[in-house]
């Protein structure tokens, strides 16, 4: 499958909602979706598939003063461990590159070896824990962080 990243804007909110609703137990409303990709603040990005033209999946983050923080990322289950979610933060390490004020941070929970095992891959480390973070189970989330990226120096 050929993936297309783009921004997300308010008429991507129907495909947001249906992968959200299956992906998480406890999902966002569309009204929180709606209200991030208002914010000037974030970024918002969708992965499509470019021959089929439906969207696959997609990353919410915002600004703050010290962080990018990763707000919500999420893969249609079936297409999951498919590199889409590596795609999304990749790109998201590109459009934010050379800003040195910002690292990146986010929280996952703690039983998702699997996502854990991906932002490792891409340089987050474990800080931190918040308890009973997540309100369906009161599941602890790991708080992980990544240095800001560096502008690559060419010659």
């Amino acid at each position: 499958m050929r993936i297309e990243l783009r921004r997300l804007t308010l008429s991507d909110l129907g495909e947001i909602d249906r992968i959200e609703r299956q992906a998480y137990p406890t999902p966002w409303s569309r009204s929180m979706f709606a209200g991030e990709l208002a914010k000037p603040s974030s970024i918002s990005l969708g992965a499509f598939d470019a021959d089929e033209q439906h969207m696959v999946g997609y990353l919410i983050i915002s600004r703050y003063v010290d962080a990018w923080h990763i707000m919500n990322v999420a893969v249609d289950p079936p297409l999951r461990r498919h590199g889409i979610a590596t795609q999304l933060l990749e790109e998201l390490f590109n459009l934010t590159e050379g800003d040195p004020r910002r690292g990146y941070t986010l929280e996952v929970r703690v039983s998702n070896a699997h996502a854990i095992a991906l932002y490792e891959r891409l340089g987050f480390q474990a800080t931190g824990v918040r308890r009973g973070y997540y309100t369906d189970n009161r599941e602890d989330a790991l708080i992980m962080w990544k240095d800001p990226v560096r502008v690559r120096q060419v010659g």
